[in-house]
């Protein structure tokens, strides 16, 4: 029985031995979308409780935008130039546009890697570099959550005038639901914020699960974070399955709280399951 999986950058096909009672289980995911690129541009010149992009950016002299790294299936080559060319055309210079790699405690991208993540001619013509949680000195004291979580975040996005972030989101372990304000913390957090955040105070909470996310704690200590830095916009989507690349199925922009909510709401109804039965056919 010749079986694909979803493994690596083209798949991996297994030949399972006969005489075995197998029965493939599928994860449910939503439907790509017919014309992603023009949703994109939708959902920037319509986004969610907050004035379309450009006008946003209107009056701005920098942007900070915190992208997914190597380790993430995010489509950053969609979707980062429609955000690119509103923020020049708003009047922010390219020269004033940094990209920042969200390592987290993830080891920097190489330059093979910057190319794969932003493509090309985004990696060649704008400044995308790397966080670097390890170094305190790159990162701006923000204080404290209320919950006493000291903040730190990468100065470079602090010290912008705009702050966007380019995810995806998807079923989270302890965090509920990907996207958002993670692109932030643990993103762009220094070492000394990330030790907190994974550390058994909210690992193991029993609502820092996945799917959980109204009441998770994690989620609202990296929401108090993500406003503590100003995050200004989101742009996160929802993906479909498929290889090399997974389609995109949605595309959510605008307020951080109020569009992530529209997106995970959607990843809760096209992804999740309350129980699958343990009989086999």
């Amino acid at each position: 029985m010749l079986v694909n999986f979803a493994f690596g950058r083209s798949g991996l096909t297994l030949d399972l031995p006969d005489g075995y009672q197998c029965r493939v289980l599928e994860a449910r995911s939503a439907v790509p979308l017919a014309d992603a690129p023009a949703a994109i541009e939708r959902a920037l010149d319509a986004p969610v409780a907050c004035p379309p992009l450009v006008k946003l950016a209107r009056g701005k002299r920098s942007a900070a935008i915190s992208v997914c790294d190597i380790t993430r299936p995010a489509p950053n080559r969609e979707v980062l130039p429609p955000v690119l060319a509103r923020l020049e055309a708003a009047g922010i210079p390219r020269e004033g546009i940094t990209i920042l790699i969200a390592t987290g405690l993830h080891r920097p991208a190489s330059d093979v890697e910057i190319l794969e993540i932003c493509g090309e001619e985004v990696a060649t013509r704008y400044g995308v570099l790397n966080h670097h949680a390890r170094e305190l000195s790159e990162n701006c004291d923000l204080g404290r959550t209320a919950a006493g979580t000291p903040v730190y975040i990468d100065q470079r996005f602090v010290s912008a005038d705009l702050h966007i972030t380019l995810g995806f989101i998807e079923p989270h372990l302890m965090l509920g639901f990907s996207g958002g304000r993670k692109l932030i913390a643990p993103g762009l957090a220094a070492q000394e914020t990330i030790k907190v955040l994974h550390s058994p105070r909210f690992m193991r909470d029993p609502r820092a699960v996945e799917g959980s996310i109204e009441a998770n704690p994690l989620h609202q200590e990296l929401l108090e974070i993500a406003r503590l830095a100003r995050h200004d916009l989101l742009v996160d989507v929802a993906l479909g399955r498929g290889t090399p690349r997974r389609p995109i199925a949605a595309v959510f922009a605008g307020e951080p709280v109020a569009a992530h909510r529209q997106g995970w709401s959607l990843c809760r109804a096209s992804c999740s399951r309350r129980s699958i039965s343990p009989s086999m056919p």
